[in-house]
């Protein structure tokens, strides 16, 4: 096959699976889960429901691949943020504000039915894992520069960065976050003395 058809091939694939990803975020947002039909995706997407069932077998599948498309730019925008022109402590600290914004805009958007039903799965799993080792490495490298404490493994204070930030969903306004930022960084600053 020429490149060319090839390339728009693949464009064309792409461009239907982002309508029908978009088409179900829009769909779930006036109409909610519950009544969430194929051909209702196909519609809004301006597509035909034969064409969406080649790419996704049913609405939970379309779903799923809107999530992970919400995971990834997330991870993207968490990777943005660690500048990686700076030490590594500024890059944790970017890291972790970005990390509590998110958590603070999705309890808004997606909370309740549609939380619970998209944060099982493998794919959740996974970046879950990637999240916990980007923030643990750059504990790690803060730690190795002398800017953070060393005397708690960086796997286990990566854990307490993210569950405390998780809080992040739960407060009321953006000075909250940033408080809330501060005091998880705060926990890790360098270890007191000894007795």
């Amino acid at each position: 096959m020429p490149k060319l058809w090839t390339e728009t091939i693949d464009a064309h694939r792409a461009a239907v699976r982002d309508a029908a990803l978009n088409a179900m975020a829009a769909l779930v947002a006036e109409r909610g889960l519950v009544s969430l039909t194929m051909s209702q995706i196909a519609e809004r997407a301006g597509v035909g429901r034969a064409t969406l069932y080649k790419y996704f077998p049913d609405a939970q599948a379309v779903l799923t691949a809107w999530h992970e498309r919400q995971i990834n730019a997330h991870l993207d925008r968490l990777t943005a943020a660690a500048e990686p022109a700076e030490p590594a402590v500024v890059r944790l600290r970017g890291a972790l504000r970005t990390f509590a914004e998110i958590q603070y805009y999705s309890a808004r958007h997606h909370g309740g039915e549609l939380a619970a039903l998209l944060h099982s799965g493998e794919h959740v799993d996974l970046a879950r894992q990637r999240l916990r080792e980007f923030v643990e490495n750059l504990i790690a490298e803060a730690a190795q520069d002398g800017d953070l404490r060393d005397d708690v493994a960086a796997g286990e204070l990566a854990g307490y960065c993210l569950h405390a930030l998780t809080a992040a969903g739960t407060v009321d306004s953006h000075d909250a976050v940033h408080r809330l930022v501060a005091v998880t960084l705060a926990g890790l600053g360098t270890p007191a003395p000894p007795p």
